[in-house]
C-alpha cells in the first residue's frame, strides 16, 4: 500500500504549524529546526483525545512529521524532538493512527526504538525527554499498534533488545517499571511469542549475560513472571523442540537449555509446568553425558532452598533417584553430591535419601564412597538434625574402607563432628549423646595395622578430642572426661597410643645419644637400626627410610638442631617448650623453600608423635591417670601430685587405692631423696597393703617399694617375716593376700628370699595347702564357675601354684631339684585333673580353675630358658593338652595366655605347635581365634627375622617352618591318637596338621614348600626320642609324618623343588638320623572319605601328586566336621560334669598309676586330654549352661584296645607319694 502524500501539501493540503511556529524546512539550520520543533512538541504535550478541532488542524503537521527528512535527520536533538511529537501523536489520535502505511508505520515504530536507547545515559541533559518518551508509549501501549503489520516481530525484537541493552543500575524504579510495561503489553496482548522474541528475554538469563547485565536480567526476570500465564506455552514449545525433537536449530540458545531451566524454575516453577515430563524422559537416554547434564540440572532444582519440585512432581523424584544406580560413574558421583545440598535445605527428604546413600557407601569406586562421606558430614556439621542415625552409620563403616582417602574422610568427619557437638556442646546435651560413640570408635582405629590409620588417630586425638591448644587446665578436664568416658577397648588403644610415642621417643634419645659417641661402624650400624625402626613408624616406609638417613645426616651436622630434638623428648619438656621446639626444627629444615617439601613434612610426622602435647609437669592437677605414669613419670614428680595420691591410697574404692600404688610404683623413683614426708607417710601404707590388701593391692605394693626405695630388702623382710609366720591352711581366705606378698618377694628378692622359701614351699604350700583337700566343693556339676563363686580353698592353691612360679623365676637355677619336682607336681596335677588328692572332694569347676593354673605354671616356667630345657616333652604334651581341655572357659584363657605369650616372643617356638591341637575344637569361634593368633605370630617372627640381621643365627627358634618338627611329635604323642590304622583318628590327625600347614603355605616364601617337605622327609629318617625303642611310638610318628607330606604335596606342587637349605632337627625330641627312611604308610590315610550327604573327595598319594595342584586336602573331612561338631552343640552342653562319651572296650576304667616306691615315680598310660577316661555318662549330661560351648571331652579307648606291645610314656608321680618326691630341702 503506497503512502498518501499528505506530507507534500499542494492546494488546499497546507501544513498549519502551532502559533508563533514558522513552517519548517531542510533550508533553515539545524538550531532553528530544534527550536522550532520544542514549540512543536509543547503544542502536542498539551492537546488530548477529545480535542477533534485541533487533530483535524494538525493532521498534515502530523503526516509532515513522519517524513524522511526527520526520520533520517542526522541531529539526535532533532531526532529526540520528533520521536516525542509522534508518540504524542499516536496517543492523541489513538486508537486510529495518522499513518495507513504498514511500511511507513514499521519505519516510524524503529525510528521510536532507535530513539529510546536514549535512556542509557541518565545523566544527559535530554535524560528527561527520553523518559518522558518511554513513558508516553508504556502508557498509551503504542506498540500495539504493530500487531496489525505482518512484520512486527521485527520491531518487538528490536524494541526488547534495545530496552535490555540500556537499563543499568542508574534507572530508578519507575524506568524499570515503564519498560515491563511496554514489553508485557507487547507479550499478553499479542497472538504469541516467536521464537526470536523469546530469545530476546531469555539469553539474559544464561549466566555470561546475566553476569554482564544484574540489572537485564533482573528486568527478564520480572517479565517472565508477570508474563507467566501467556509465555509458558511458548516455553514450552521451545524445550520440547530443543529436548525431544532434538532440534537444536530452533534457537541459538539451544545449547543452554539446561542453564535456562534452573533460572526459569527459579524465577517461578509455573514457567516449566509443561517442560518437567520432558526431562523425566531425558533421565532415561542412553547417552551418559547427556544423563549426566540433566542429573546435574534437576540436582539443582531438587537442591534449591524453597523447592517444592520433589513433592510436587514424585514421579520424576522417583525417577532421579533412580540415577543414585546408573551405570556411568559420573552421575552416580553428581547424584551422591546433590544428597549433600538436599539434606541442608530439605531434610524431609532424608529418608529416602538414606537408602540410596547405603547402596553409595559400597559404591566400587573411591569417589563416590568418599562423596557420600563428605555429603553426610556437611549436613552434619550444619545441623547434626539433618542426618539421621542410619546415616551415620555409613560413616562409621567407611573408617575401615580399604581405600585410604575414604577412611581419612570419614575418621576426618567424625572428628568434626564430635568437636563440634561433644566439645563445644553447640547443640546440647541430647545431641551429644547421639554422636557420644564416635570417641570410642575413632580410638578402635588405632588396633588397624596401617600406620596411616595410626598416626591419623594421634592426629585427631591432638586436635579434635582433645585439643592441645586448650589452657592446661581445660585441656586435662577435657582429657580426664574423656578417658573416664570411654569404653574398654577404646581405653587400651589410647593407653597403647601413648605407649608408641613413648616407645619412639625412646627410640630418638638412644639416636641422639648414638650421636654422642665417637664414629664408628659399630655406631654407623646401631644408628641405622635405630632409622629403620623410626621409619616403620611413620607413612610410606620406603620414603622414610631415605627421609630418615636425610633427617640423621643433618642432626649429625647442626648441633643446635640436636639440642633442640633433645629438649623436645626431655621428660622435663612443657607442652609449651615442645610447640617452640617443634617449629624451631621446621624452621631450620625450611630451607630452601619449595612449594611442596615432603622431607619436611615426613620430619613433622615424627616431630608430632614425639612431642608431649598434652601431658606435663603442669598439667597433673586432677586425679591422676593409671596408664600416664608409664608415659610421663616425671610428670607425675610433685608433692601436690603425691599428696592426692596418697589420699586415694586412703579410699574404699579397692581400684581407686591399687591405681594410686601402681602410680607411685611408676613415678616415685625420687620420693626417697627429694620428699622425704611423702616417703615416711607411703611406707607404713604400702605394708599395710601388701598384708591385709587386696591380692592386686599386695602385689603392686610390694612391686612399688622395690622400685622406689633404696633400703628394700629391709622393707621386705618386715613383710615376708610376719606373713611367712602366719600362714594358716585351715583358714584359706586370710592366706591368698599373704601368698601373693611372698611369691612376688621371692620373685624380686631371690638371693635374700629364696632359702627361707624353700622351707615354705616344702612343709606348707606342697604338704599343708596343695596335697589336702579340707572342705567339700560344690556338686553342681559345672565345669566353671564364677569368680565370685570359687571356693577360698581352690583361689588359696591357685595363687600357691603362682607362688611356686615366681619363687623358681626369681632363683633361675636348674641345677637343684625344686624345678623338676615342681614340674611333676604341676604333671601329675594335669594328670589328675586337677583334683591332686583324689579324694573326690573338689567340685568340677574348682578342677577346671586348678587344670588352667597348672597348665599355665608350666608354661610360663617355660618362658625361663634355665627352665624351658628342663621341661621334659611328656610335660610339654601335657601343658600343650589343656587348649583342648573339656572346660570352654580353660580352653579360651589359656589360648590367650599362650598367644600373648608367643607374640612377644617369650616362649620357644615349640608352643607354637600347640594351636594345631585346635582343630579339634568344637567350637567355631575358637578355631577363628586360634587361626587368627597363627596368622599373627607367623607374622611377627617373619618380620623379626627381616629385620633382624642377626636372627639369622637363630633361625632354628624363630623360623616359623620349624614348628612342624614340634607338631609332628605333639601329634605323634597325642592320647587321641591310639589306632595308628583308624580311618576317623587319621582324619582328626589330618585336620589338625591342615590348620597349620595352611597357614605356613599361604606363600612359597624362598621355596619353603620344599623346606618343609625335605623337613618331614628328615623326621622319617629319625626316631622318636621320647621313646627311640619304642617300635609302635615311631609307627604312629612315621604315620603323622605321612599325613604331613600328603598335605603337603596336595597344598603345592613346588614343593618338590630342591629345598633351600637342610632342615635341622630338634634332638630333644628326634634321634640323629641313624637308620633309613621308613616305607610309606599313607594307604589309610589316602583311601576315599565317604561321607553321608557329602560329595566323594579322591585323595592322591604322594606318588601321584604332582597332578594336583592346589586342592583342599581337608575340605571335605573340614565340612563333615563342622556338621557334626556345631550339630551337637544344641545337645550336652560342654561345661558338665559328665558329657556323653563312650566306654572303653571293657566298660571299667583301668587304674592310671602304678608306684615305684624304689624310685619315689609314678608310670602311667598317656591320659586322653591331660585325664583319665570316664566309664559312663552322667545324668548331668543335659543340663544346661550359659555361654559354654559343647566340650571335647570324650573316653579314651580301653588301654587294652591299643597294641599291647605300647609302653606307658609319660611318668607322673603317684599323688601320696608326691612330698617324697619333692625333696626340698637337699
Amino acid at each position: 500500500m503506497e503512502f498518501p502524500q499528505q506530507q507534500k501539501p499542494a492546494g488546499d493540503s497546507k501544513i498549519t504549524y502551532p502559533p508563533g511556529v514558522k513552517e519548517i524546512t531542510e533550508k533553515i539550520s539545524n538550531d532553528e529546526v530544534v527550536k522550532r520543533l520544542k514549540m512543536v512538541v509543547k503544542t502536542y504535550m498539551d492537546m488530548d483525545q477529545d480535542s477533534e478541532e485541533e487533530k483535524q488542524q494538525y493532521l498534515n503537521l502530523a503526516l509532515h512529521l513522519a517524513s524522511e527528512f526527520f526520520l533520517r535527520n542526522p541531529n539526535k536533538d532533532v531526532r529526540l524532538l520528533v520521536a516525542c511529537c509522534l508518540a504524542d501523536i499516536f496517543r492523541i489520535y489513538a486508537p486510529e493512527a495518522p499513518y495507513t502505511s504498514h511500511d511507513k508505520l514499521k519505519d516510524i515504530f524503529l525510528f521510536i526504538t532507535r530513539q529510546l536507547k536514549g535512556l542509557e545515559d541518565t545523566k544527559s541533559p535530554q535524560f528527561n525527554r527520553y523518559f518522558y518518551l518511554l513513558e508516553n508509549l508504556a502508557w498509551v501501549k503504542s506498540y500495539n499498534i504493530c500487531f496489525e503489520l505482518e512484520d512486527c516481530n521485527d520491531i518487538f525484537i528490536q524494541l526488547f533488545k534495545t530496552l535490555f541493552s540500556v537499563i543499568n543500575n542508574s534507572h530508578n524504579q519507575k524506568v524499570q517499571m515503564h519498560m515491563l510495561d511496554l514489553m508485557s503489553s507487547i507479550i499478553m496482548e499479542g497472538d504469541g511469542v516467536t521464537q526470536e522474541l523469546l530469545d530476546t528475554i531469555l539469553i539474559n538469563l544464561i549466566p555470561a549475560h546475566k553476569n554482564l547485565n544484574k540489572q537485564a536480567y533482573d528486568l527478564a526476570k520480572t517479565l517472565l513472571k508477570r508474563t507467566v500465564q501467556t509465555i509458558e506455552t511458548c516455553i514450552a514449545n521451545f524445550f520440547n523442540q530443543v529436548l525431544v525433537m532434538g532440534k537444536s536449530s530452533v534457537s541459538d540458545l539451544s545449547e543452554h537449555v539446561f542453564d535456562l531451566i534452573q533460572e526459569l524454575f527459579s524465577i517461578d516453577p509455573l514457567l516449566l509446568t509443561s517442560v518437567m515430563p520432558q526431562l523425566e524422559f531425558k533421565l532415561k537416554s542412553n547417552d551418559g553425558e547427556e544423563r549426566l547434564a540433566v542429573v546435574r540440572l534437576l540436582a539443582k532444582l531438587f537442591g534449591a532452598k524453597d523447592s517444592e519440585l520433589a513433592t510436587q512432581n514424585r514421579p520424576l523424584w522417583q525417577c532421579f533417584l533412580g540415577r543414585f544406580n546408573d551405570i556411568h560413574v559420573p552421575v552416580r558421583l553428581e547424584s551422591v553430591k546433590f544428597a549433600s545440598h538436599c539434606l541442608m535445605n530439605h531434610p524431609d527428604l532424608a529418608r529416602d535419601l538414606t537408602e540410596f546413600l547405603k547402596v553409595r557407601s559400597h559404591d566400587p569406586e573411591e569417589a563416590i564412597r568418599h562423596d557420600v562421606i563428605v555429603t553426610i558430614i556437611n549436613a552434619g556439621k550444619k545441623d547434626l538434625n539433618l542426618v539421621n542415625d542410619q546415616l551415620l552409620g555409613f560413616v562409621r563403616e567407611r573408617t575401615l574402607d580399604k581405600r585410604w582417602r575414604v577412611r581419612k574422610e570419614a575418621m576426618m568427619g567424625l572428628a568434626q563432628l564430635f568437636k563440634k557437638y561433644c566439645l563445644h556442646h553447640e547443640a546440647g546435651k541430647e545431641q551429644a549423646q547421639k554422636i557420644s560413640w564416635i570417641k570410642d570408635k575413632l580410638l578402635h582405629i588405632y588396633y588397624q595395622n596401617s600406620i596411616d590409620d595410626k598416626l591419623l588417630v594421634e592426629k585427631i586425638f591432638a586436635q579434635y578430642m582433645v585439643p592441645h591448644s586448650l589452657d592446661t587446665e581445660e585441656k586435662m578436664k577435657c582429657l580426664y572426661y574423656l578417658y573416664a568416658c570411654l569404653d574398654t577397648n577404646a581405653v587400651k588403644a589410647l593407653n597403647e597410643m601413648w605407649k608408641c610415642q613413648n616407645m619412639l621417643r625412646g627410640l630418638v634419645r638412644e639416636l641422639l645419644d648414638l650421636h654422642k659417641l665417637p664414629a664408628s661402624e659399630a655406631n654407623t650400624t646401631a644408628m641405622f637400626g635405630k632409622l629403620m625402626t623410626i621409619s616403620k613408624n611413620l607413612p610410606d616406609a620406603g620414603k622414610a627410610q631415605d627421609f630418615m638417613k636425610r633427617f640423621n645426616q643433618v642432626l649429625g651436622e647442626d648441633e643446635k638442631l640436636r639440642v633442640q630434638l633433645d629438649t623436645l623428648i626431655s621428660p622435663t619438656c612443657s607442652c609449651k617448650q615442645a610447640e617452640l621446639c617443634v617449629r624451631e626444627i621446621t624452621r631450620k629444615l625450611t630451607f630452601p623453600k619449595q612449594p611442596t617439601n615432603p622431607f619436611l613434612e615426613m620430619v613433622k610426622f615424627l616431630l608430632e608423635r614425639i612431642a608431649p602435647v598434652h601431658i606435663d609437669s603442669e598439667a597433673i592437677r586432677l586425679e591422676l591417670l593409671k596408664v600416664l605414669s608409664f608415659t610421663h613419670p616425671t610428670a607425675f614428680h610433685s608433692a601436690e601430685t603425691y599428696e592426692s595420691l596418697l589420699q586415694c591410697l586412703k579410699m574404699e574404692d579397692d581400684k581407686v587405692a591399687e591405681a594410686a600404688i601402681q602410680i607411685f610404683r611408676n613415678t616415685g623413683q625420687k620420693i626417697e631423696t627429694e620428699l622425704q614426708q611423702i616417703r615416711s607417710t607411703l611406707i607404713p601404707v604400702l605394708h599395710q597393703k601388701a598384708k591385709r590388701g587386696t591380692p592386686h593391692q599386695a602385689k603392686q605394693a610390694v612391686h612399688c617399694i622395690h622400685a622406689i626405695f633404696c633400703n628394700k630388702e629391709v622393707q621386705l623382710a618386715q613383710i615376708f617375716e610376719p606373713l611367712s609366720r602366719s600362714l594358716n591352711a585351715d583358714v584359706p581366705e586370710q592366706l591368698i593376700t599373704p601368698l601373693v606378698s611372698l611369691g612376688h618377694i621371692s620373685l624380686l628378692a631371690p638371693d635374700q628370699f629364696a632359702s627361707p622359701m624353700k622351707a615354705i614351699v616344702a612343709n606348707f604350700i606342697v604338704k599343708d595347702l596343695l596335697m589336702n583337700d579340707r572342705s567339700l566343693g560344690n556338686k553342681n556339676g559345672k565345669l566353671w564357675t564364677s569368680d565370685e563363686e570359687v571356693s577360698p580353698e581352690v583361689l588359696a592353691k591357685v595363687q600357691a601354684i603362682k607362688l611356686l612360679v615366681r619363687w623358681l623365676l626369681g632363683m633361675k637355677n636348674n641345677q637343684s631339684k625344686s624345678a623338676n619336682s615342681t614340674l611333676r607336681l604341676l604333671s601329675a596335677m594335669l594328670v589328675s585333673e586337677g583334683d591332686l588328692t583324689e579324694q573326690k572332694k573338689i567340685s568340677k569347676s574348682d578342677m577346671s580353675r586348678l587344670r588352667l593354673a597348672a597348665g599355665g605354671a608350666i608354661m610360663k616356667l617355660a618362658q625361663e630358658p634355665v627352665y624351658h630345657d628342663i621341661i621334659t616333652p611328656e610335660q610339654f604334651q601335657l601343658c600343650g593338652l589343656v587348649i583342648n581341655d573339656e572346660c570352654y572357659q580353660v580352653r579360651q584363657i589359656f589360648a590367650q595366655k599362650l598367644h600373648l605369650a608367643l607374640v612377644k616372643l617369650l616362649l620357644p617356638l615349640e608352643y607354637l605347635a600347640v594351636f594345631s591341637l585346635c582343630a579339634k575344637d568344637p567350637v567355631k569361634e575358637r578355631r577363628a581365634h586360634a587361626r587368627q593368633c597363627l596368622l599373627k605370630n607367623i607374622s611377627i617372627r617373619r618380620e623379626f627375622i627381616n629385620n633382624n640381621p642377626l636372627a639369622h643365627d637363630k633361625m632354628m627358634s624363630l623360623l616359623p617352618e620349624y614348628v612342624v618338627p614340634y607338631m609332628i611329635h605333639l601329634l605323634a604323642h597325642d592320647p587321641d591318637f591310639t589306632k595308628p590304622q583308624d580311618f576317623e583318628q587319621l582324619r582328626d590327625l589330618k585336620e589338625c596338621l591342615w590348620f597349620m600347614l595352611e597357614v605356613l603355605m599361604v606363600q612359597n616364601e624362598n621355596n619353603s614348600h620344599a623346606f618343609l617337605r625335605k623337613m618331614v622327609e628328615n623326621i622319617k629318617q629319625t626316631k622318636d626320642a621320647q621313646c627311640p625303642d619304642d617300635p609302635k611310638a615311631n609307627e604312629k610318628l612315621y604315620i603323622v609324618c605321612d599325613v604331613a607330606l600328603f598335605v603337603i604335596v596336595n597344598k603345592s606342587t613346588a614343593c618338590h623343588l630342591e629345598s633351600p637349605k637342610d632342615p635341622v632337627l630338634p634332638s630333644k625330641f628326634y634321634t640323629p638320623p641313624d637308620k633309613p627312611k621308613p616305607s610309606p604308610v599313607l594307604s589309610t590315610v589316602n583311601k576315599t572319605l565317604t561321607v553321608p550327604g557329602r560329595r566323594v573327595y579322591n585323595k592322591t598319594t604322594s606318588s601321584d601328586s604332582n597332578t594336583s595342584t592346589h586342592s583342599q586336602p581337608s575340605s571335605p573331612v573340614t565340612k563333615t566336621r563342622d556338621v557334626v561338631t556345631e550339630s551337637s552343640e544344641g545337645g550336652a552342653r560342654e561345661n558338665e560334669e559328665n558329657p556323653v562319651i563312650t566306654k572303653t572296650d571293657d566298660g571299667k576304667k583301668e587304674d592310671t598309676v602304678t608306684s615305684d616306691l624304689t624310685t619315689g615315680a609314678s608310670t602311667i598310660p598317656k591320659p586322653r586330654r591331660g585325664r583319665p577316661p570316664k566309664a559312663a555318662p552322667s545324668p548331668l549330661a543335659n543340663e544346661k549352661e550359659g555361654g559354654a560351648g559343647k566340650g571335647r571331652k570324650r573316653a579314651a579307648p580301653a588301654q587294652d584296645s591299643a597294641p599291647s606291645g605300647e609302653p606307658n610314656s609319660i611318668k607322673i608321680p603317684k599323688a601320696e607319694d608326691v612330698t617324697q618326691i619333692l625333696d626340698l630341702q637337699r
